[in-house]
């Protein structure tokens, strides 16, 4: 499975829509995943026109914007195979000195910080796509990433736009 990952998109405060350039890196992925601060509803219909969405709840993500959308959720916990995936706004720092086990996921997907991050502590792969809009807080085309994911294996790149 291939999964488009991004973050911190921030519209329309620092772009007024998302970079077209999206289109066209997540060509034929099968899922995006949102990890929050997105700020409008319609970013996601626009991410959804590409693939299905799921996304977090940022920390400057209004409640009422988003009040009905099933799409968003403070943490979405994914099983793919025999892997749990985590999508949040904000690195769960806690995770990464637990041991595996019930409740610590494989792999999770996180923002906020705007700065890319692919780093595997212990057993959990920790992805932050950066931002397509403002990343390192600077406004102008970012980053985003992809997770590929099977049975056995994950793998997960961060590239710019």
């Amino acid at each position: 499975m291939r999964i488009g990952l991004i973050s911190d998109t921030h519209i329309p405060d620092v772009a007024p829509e998302l970079p077209p350039e999206i289109n066209e890196a997540f060509q034929g992925v099968d899922l995006i995943l949102h990890a929050g601060d997105i700020y409008i509803p319609s970013v996601l219909d626009d991410l959804e026109s590409i693939a299905p969405v799921l996304a977090a709840r940022g920390d400057d993500d209004s409640p009422l914007d988003m009040l009905d959308d099933k799409r968003v959720k403070n943490k979405h916990v994914i099983k793919l195979g025999n892997h749990t995936i985590w999508l949040v706004h904000e690195r769960p720092y806690t995770l990464a000195s637990q041991p595996k086990g019930e409740g610590v996921p494989d792999i999770v997907v996180f923002g906020h910080e705007h700065l890319t991050t692919v780093q595997r502590y212990g057993s959990v792969l920790f992805v932050n796509p950066g931002s397509p809009t403002f990343l390192n807080y600077r406004h102008g085309l970012g980053t985003v990433g992809i997770l590929n994911i099977d049975s056995t294996e994950a793998e997960a790149f961060v590239f710019q736009l």
